[in-house]
């Protein structure tokens, strides 16, 4: 017991000389950026794997969880209203989840929205075929960016078309 009485004084001592240089508070906030990253990708998972249970998707092989640390997802219902939008699509265009919510993606969007390509989509939505397009669309702020769409149409066990689905990046 004496001996561990004298390495703490010792230690006391020696820490009292050292040269000490404070981590800034700033510091934290990089570690408080990426936890809640994480949150809010298992929080985007849960409410995908939701709307898959709740609808009865037959593809069970989605993988959510890598898809949203690259890739915004946005899920419509088959009348093309937006039910889901993953919290990484502030990131991309500005706009929060609450604010896509019930309407359609061509709230996107603009005057110099490539027709020719818009067509095409909606084409392929309607014979419920899988697209790959990308497409001009325009932030919150009225900026345009490219934006890599790989869309598919999602069915439930019976066969019935339940939603569509598209994962998206900035091209």
């Amino acid at each position: 017991m004496l001996d561990f009485k004298h390495y703490d004084s010792a230690f006391a001592r020696r820490y009292d000389t050292l040269d000490r240089t404070l981590v800034p508070i700033l510091a934290w906030n990089f570690h408080r950026e990426y936890l809640d990253e994480v949150k809010n990708i298992y929080v985007d998972c849960i409410k995908l794997n939701l709307i898959a249970s709740n609808s009865k998707w037959g593809v069970d092989d989605w993988d959510f969880k890598n898809k949203l640390k690259e890739e915004v997802i946005i899920v419509t219902d088959a009348k093309l209203e937006i039910v889901f939008a993953s919290h990484n699509l502030t990131k991309m265009n500005g706009y929060r989840e609450e604010e896509v919510m019930g309407r359609t993606p061509k709230m996107f969007h603009g005057s110099a929205t490539n027709s020719l390509t818009s067509n095409e989509i909606r084409k392929a939505i309607q014979l419920q075929e899988p697209f790959e397009k990308t497409v001009l669309n325009y932030k919150k702020n009225g900026d345009t960016y490219l934006c890599l769409i790989k869309g598919f149409p999602v069915f439930n066990r019976k066969g019935e078309l339940s939603h569509f689905i598209a994962f998206e990046k900035a091209a």
